[in-house]
C-alpha cells in the first residue's frame, strides 16, 4: 500500500480539468502539491482556491511548458522537498483525420509523449537510487487515455501519441517497477472537461466525430472520479486505472479478435458519420 499523506506532488496540465481534480484529491488525501499549466492566470486562479480551502503552505505552482527537460527541472524545483509522486497530465487533442499537419503531429508528441519522458528522466534516477538506500518507492502516475487502450476516432495524432504514453508507462514499470518506481497508468474515456466541450463545437468534421465516439461510448464522467480511481489504484499499487470499467471488457474484446474488434469500429464510425450528416 503506498502513502499519499504527508507526500511531495506534482502534477502538470493542472490549471483546470483533470490535472485541477488531481491536485484536489492529493490535497484532500494530505500531500503537498505542486501545480504546473501553460496558463498561468487560470492557474493561480486554481491555487488560490486551492490554498483557500488547505493552506497556502500546502499548494505551490510553476506556469512554463513541461514537455522538455528544462521546464520539468524549473517545475520540479519549485517544489518545497523532494518530489515523491508526480501526475503526468498534461496533454493535447490536436489534428484531426489524415490532414492533420505535420506540427499538430509533432506538439501532439511532443506535449502527450515527450513530457512523460522528461519527467521520468528527471525523478527515476533519484527515486531508484533512494529505493536501494532504504527509502520508499516514488511515484508515477500518467494521464493516458482508453485511446491508448482501443483508439480514437477522428484524431490519428490522439490516438497515436496516447498508445506511445501506455507504451512509455509500461516499459516503465517493467524496468523500474521492482527498483523504486511505482507507475499507474489511468485510461478514462469521457471526462467532462473544456477538451471535451471543444471538441463538439468544433468545425472539423474529424473533430465532432471524434467527440461523439467518447459520449457514444461511455457516460462521460467528471474529472474528480478520474482522480479518485487513479489515487485509489496508486494506494492499492496497481498499474492500470480505469474510470469506466466497460474499457476492460472492450479491451478484452479487441485482444481476443482484433479482426472483429476493428469491424466493430468501423460500423461504428459510420453510424456516427450518419447521424452527424
Amino acid at each position: 500500500m503506498t502513502r499519499i499523506d504527508g507526500a511531495t506532488a506534482v502534477v502538470t496540465g493542472a490549471a483546470g480539468g483533470i490535472g485541477a481534480a488531481f491536485a484536489q484529491a492529493l490535497l484532500d488525501r494530505g500531500a503537498t502539491v505542486v501545480l504546473g499549466d501553460l496558463d498561468a492566470a487560470r492557474l493561480d486562479q486554481t491555487r488560490q482556491t486551492l490554498a483557500a480551502e488547505f493552506g497556502e503552505d500546502r499548494v505551490a505552482v510553476w506556469a512554463g511548458d513541461v514537455s522538455g527537460d528544462e521546464g520539468v527541472a524549473a517545475l520540479l524545483a519549485a517544489a518545497p522537498a523532494p518530489v515523491d509522486l508526480f501526475v503526468a497530465n498534461a496533454g493535447i487533442f490536436r489534428g484531426f483525420g489524415l490532414d492533420a499537419t505535420d506540427a499538430e503531429w509533432a506538439a501532439s508528441w511532443q506535449v502527450n509523449v515527450m513530457s512523460q519522458v522528461a519527467a521520468a528522466r528527471a525523478l527515476v534516477p533519484r527515486w531508484t537510487e533512494e529505493a536501494a538506500a532504504g527509502g520508499a518507492d516514488g511515484v508515477f502516475v500518467s494521464v493516458a487515455s482508453a485511446a491508448g487502450l482501443l483508439t480514437q476516432l477522428g484524431s490519428p495524432t490522439y490516438s497515436a501519441t496516447k498508445h506511445a504514453a501506455l507504451g512509455f508507462a509500461e516499459w516503465l514499470a517493467a524496468t523500474y517497477g521492482d527498483q523504486g518506481v511505482q507507475v499507474c497508468c489511468a485510461c478514462p474515456m469521457g471526462v467532462r472537461t473544456a477538451m471535451l466541450e471543444e471538441g463538439e463545437t468544433s468545425v472539423d468534421p474529424n473533430a465532432r466525430l471524434g467527440m461523439r465516439a467518447v459520449v457514444s461510448a461511455g457516460e462521460p464522467i467528471e474529472a474528480a472520479e478520474v482522480a479518485r480511481v487513479a489515487l485509489d489504484a496508486v494506494e492499492e499499487g496497481r498499474f492500470l486505472a480505469l474510470p469506466h470499467p466497460e474499457v476492460d471488457r472492450m479491451q478484452q474484446q479487441k485482444a481476443v479478435d482484433r479482426d472483429r474488434w476493428l469491424g466493430g469500429m468501423q460500423r461504428f464510425r459510420k453510424s456516427l458519420e450518419e447521424s452527424l450528416g
